[in-house]
């Protein structure tokens, strides 16, 4: 199951890259064609974008190779390396295109309003399409580049607008203030993700009410008086790792220590948890990790 999702994953983003980077070169060209300095602004963000779905495409194939001696939990914390550096560069992108348009408020240029036109009706197609296959995707990679993509969606949605109004109105203004609008929208964005993939990528607690839940689950169990050093973390954001420490009440034989195990493995069965090491102390034992913060 994990194969095939990672397979489908990697297949969206290389679908991703391959229409981004041939929508790239058409706008170039186009951009020079209709002399429009906010297509070739585009051109050159999307050409931003088309680097990181690229290594987000490569970074992704990595995370799936198995697990070794040097990376023991295995590679999927390359997708979410995949999912900060491409969260940073659409931030970069994004400031970049907010310095292209703003000062264009003061001194706005008329462009090539029916070649804007075909463009952008090309933009939206392309872009939307390649969107729509990344929405599928549930990891933080996909996510963080699925917003590059309805970032140039909406933008081209601007151009079409724009193209649309100077076609009747001369009033090139329109085009910064929308780029503008929709740029700050999307930025806003991917400002949360980029917040949650940063947290995740220090081994942040993924999601503390599943780890309050599950600490309090261990608890209950009849042979268990604490729970001590239990750590929550995720690979990826979608694939969590759990530690932790069980003080029991009393020593127990070998088959009274195989229903144990069977209780906590259904116990944590719920959370869909990629790996799990959980640890028995007797009521006289002293716990070696004790010098370390307990949380």
């Amino acid at each position: 199951m994990h194969d095939h999702h990672q397979h489908g994953s990697s297949e969206r983003i290389g679908w991703a890259f391959v229409l981004n980077v041939s929508f790239t070169i058409i706008e170039f060209i186009g951009g020079w064609l209709t002399n429009s300095t906010a297509i070739m602004a585009d051109a050159v963000h999307d050409l931003g974008d088309s680097l990181s779905i690229g290594s987000a495409w490569l970074l992704n194939k990595l995370s799936d190779k198995n697990a070794n001696g040097v990376f023991t939990y295995g590679y999927r914390r390359f997708s979410l390396l995949g999912a900060l550096i491409n969260g940073v560069v659409l931030v970069v992108g994004s400031l970049w295109v907010l310095s292209e348009a703003i000062p264009r408020l003061a001194n706005p240029e008329m462009p090539n309003a029916q070649g804007m036109l075909g463009l952008a009706v090309l933009g939206v197609a392309v872009n939307g399409y390649a969107a729509y296959k990344l929405s599928r995707g549930k990891t933080l990679n996909e996510r963080v580049l699925n917003w590059h993509l309805l970032e140039d969606v909406l933008g081209w949605v601007a151009v079409l607008i724009v193209s649309v109004v100077l076609l009747f109105i001369e009033l090139p203004i329109l085009d910064p203030l929308l780029s503008i609008a929709f740029t700050l929208f999307i930025l806003l964005n991917v400002v949360k993700n980029l917040a949650s993939t940063i947290k995740l990528f220090l081994q942040a607690v993924p999601d503390n009410s599943t780890k309050t839940k599950i600490d309090q689950q261990l608890m209950q169990l009849p042979l268990v008086r604490r729970v001590h050093h239990l750590h929550f973390w995720s690979l990826d954001g979608e694939h969590h790792v759990l530690t932790a420490h069980l003080v029991l009440n009393q020593a127990l034989d070998s088959a009274d220590t195989i229903e144990l195990k069977g209780d906590i493995k259904g116990l944590l069965s719920n959370y869909n948890l990629e790996h799990t090491t959980i640890e028995f102390e007797f009521p006289s034992e002293q716990c070696r990790d004790d010098k370390e913060l307990r949380v």
